[in-house]
């Protein structure tokens, strides 16, 4: 965090010199020093002290050394209580930022190959059975739609993450009447906070982005499971490409998605940070407690295993073959029972009762061992006379899928809805 803290030391240089705290020669010698002290962290050739306490006392310390006893006026007002939360937002904003970007990454792929492979038609699941035909792409789109949500949450989150403690002091505030809202402004900050024992002993903007980050980190786990199943030789609905796939140490013919597996893995790991952390919150008085250094293992550990994560999915993703003719053979006529249902209201039957005289034709095509589309037009006239000869045109998976106009459905129709909007959506935040 050497960048933020000389940040935010550039900008208080500035506001006490407002105040009339330093001279314009002091402050030029603060400043020219900082810059300096920038420059060594750059081209690695700080030198920390094992005397240095935290990465303040460090830049401070090497200040000193540069500038003389100037450097000891910067603190003035200043506690590291408000230092350290401020660079921990600065921080903060710059790496939402980064996800923001990856995540928009993600939207932008899936919507991609939704358009790309919006003819395959796989079998839609619930409980892991199969329910109903659906195009390969609205699964697709169904990811999308969540990782628009997490986008708009961490927006949210940063919102909050974006208002400036610094000014607060070690509890009660800085009696220098420095102005805050210019170094509000100094630090691209829209606000300040109004109280300044919330401000030194607030980290629910950290709980946010972690529980965020467990939110995401979910999502992307349950993406990652819907792949590992869908690879796997029991549905070889997918394939990874060798970046995204290793072999087996012993078994020859093994192609493991250890990508998919880690990034579940992770996901775990990132609630547990949230959890661990949630913990160290409830049990802390009010203000600044050393408990609350806990929080930058969380964020570092936790940024640093999603910005990965989100770059994996999206190359995977990217890279994913579909193989059309696997995903078509799991189709079976069971999967058209709701079309059966449907084809009954159409003739005027209540939902109700159409719903249980398919459910009569369900059981006689099991107890004849012949699937429902093999049922002869007399055998299922033995359950409703409703049963007509156009009863054979609800075996078409295709014709059963485009049925789906509605907004949010799996017609191609409704599928190119979603994809416009998402397209305009990611244009308006996006819009390079």
């Amino acid at each position: 965090m050497y960048a933020e803290d000389i940040e935010g030391s550039v900008a208080y240089a500035r506001v006490i010199h407002a105040a009339n705290l330093l001279s314009n020669e002091e402050l030029q010698a603060i400043l020219g020093g900082l810059g300096k002290v920038k420059a060594e962290w750059e081209k690695n050739e700080f030198t920390i002290h094992v005397e240095d306490e935290d990465i303040h006392s460090a830049n401070e310390r090497r200040l000193s050394e540069l500038i003389g006893d100037t450097a000891k006026k910067l603190h003035t007002g200043r506690s590291r209580n408000d230092q350290t939360i401020t660079d921990t937002k600065l921080w903060l904003r710059r790496s939402i930022d980064t996800l923001s970007m990856k995540v928009i990454k993600v939207v932008q792929v899936l919507v991609d190959r939704a358009e790309k492979d919006k003819e395959i038609i796989m079998p839609g699941y619930t409980h892991m059975q199969r329910a109903q035909p659906v195009k390969w792409s609205q699964w697709l789109l169904s990811y999308a739609w969540y990782a628009k949500a997490d986008f708009e949450r961490l927006q949210e989150i940063r919102m909050r993450v974006n208002v400036l403690p610094l000014g607060s002091g070690a509890i009660a505030g800085n009696p220098f009447q420095i102005d805050r809202c210019l170094l509000a402004s100094e630090l691209n900050f829209h606000g300040i906070t109004w109280n300044s024992m919330h401000a030194i002993g607030d980290r629910d903007f950290v709980a946010e982005f972690l529980f965020w980050s467990s939110l995401t980190a979910i999502h992307l786990s349950r993406l990652c499971e819907d792949l590992i199943i869908y690879s796997s030789e029991e549905f070889g609905f997918v394939r990874f490409t060798d970046q995204f796939s290793t072999g087996s140490s012993l078994m020859p013919q093994k192609r493991n998605p250890d990508c998919m597996e880690l990034i579940r893995g992770k996901s775990g790991t990132l609630l547990g940070k949230c959890m661990g952390f949630m913990i160290t919150l409830k049990g802390i008085p009010s203000t600044y407690n050393k408990d609350l250094q806990e929080d930058k293992e969380a964020l570092f550990s936790t940024f640093d295993a999603l910005d990965s994560m989100l770059v994996i999915v999206a190359r995977a993703l990217e890279t994913l073959e579909v193989n059309n003719r696997k995903c078509a053979e799991a189709l079976t006529p069971s999967m058209l029972s709701t079309d059966m249902v449907y084809y009954l209201v159409r003739k005027g039957i209540p939902f109700r009762e159409a719903h249980y005289l398919t459910g009569k034709v369900v059981v006689l095509s099991e107890s004849l061992g012949v699937s429902l589309s093999e049922l002869s037009l007399e055998q299922l006239q033995t359950v409703s006379k409703c049963f007509q000869k156009d009863v054979k045109n609800i075996w078409n998976f295709a014709s059963s899928v485009e049925q789906y106009k509605v907004a949010g459905g799996t017609s191609i129709t409704a599928m190119e809805m979603q994809i416009s909007h998402l397209r305009t959506w990611l244009q308006q935040i996006n819009p390079v």
